[in-house]
């Protein structure tokens, strides 16, 4: 061989590199890397301990998941048929209001860390709408993560059963 073949065997082979799918390269960042950005919520399903399926949220849930760089999170589930407050003040619901709104949507903030080999996000809460969560890391099994799409299982809810999720990335003119 020679001198010429011998280094065009490296140019080549970086050349070649340069041509890999994206999804190649994806793959070689961290879960916590992918993660990080705003997700909308495309669909909400519990599965309860007697194999019941619900949709807490209603057909067309809607909600946002928040990851940032520093391992902070936000999230929020909402039906969107919500019921307005008739008196226009969110301190005197009636019952009927009130009920719906506690049990049409969820809201909670914390720090998060990820385990890549687990596929595991455990999230810390420092509030939730719903205070039993609270003093208990939530564990989010990562089913399938790609560059727009996320999908995760709460495998131990508050009211057991499983909670499988799943989003799309957000785009900067969201409606």
């Amino acid at each position: 061989m020679n001198r010429r073949h011998l280094l065009a065997l490296p140019a080549a082979l970086a050349f070649g590199l340069t041509l890999l799918p994206g999804g190649v390269l994806a793959q070689q960042k961290s879960i916590k890397d992918q993660l990080v950005g705003t997700w909308t919520v495309v669909s909400w399903e519990q599965t309860l301990p007697d194999g019941t399926k619900t949709g807490r949220f209603g057909t067309n849930p809607k909600g946002v998941n928040v990851f940032t760089a520093d391992g902070r999170f936000f999230l929020m589930f909402a039906r969107a048929d919500l019921p307005k407050i008739a008196s226009g003040d969110p301190r005197t619901p009636t019952p009927e209001e009130a009920k719906a709104i506690a049990t049409g949507m969820i809201a909670y903030f914390g720090s998060y860390t990820v385990d890549d080999a687990s596929k595991t996000v455990t999230l810390r809460l420092d509030s939730s709408t719903l205070p039993n969560q609270l003093g208990v890391d939530q564990k989010r099994m990562i089913v399938s993560l790609t560059a727009d799409e996320l999908k995760y299982t709460n495998p131990n809810p508050v009211i057991g059963g499983k909670i499988d999720v799943a989003f799309k990335r957000a785009t900067a003119a969201m409606n």
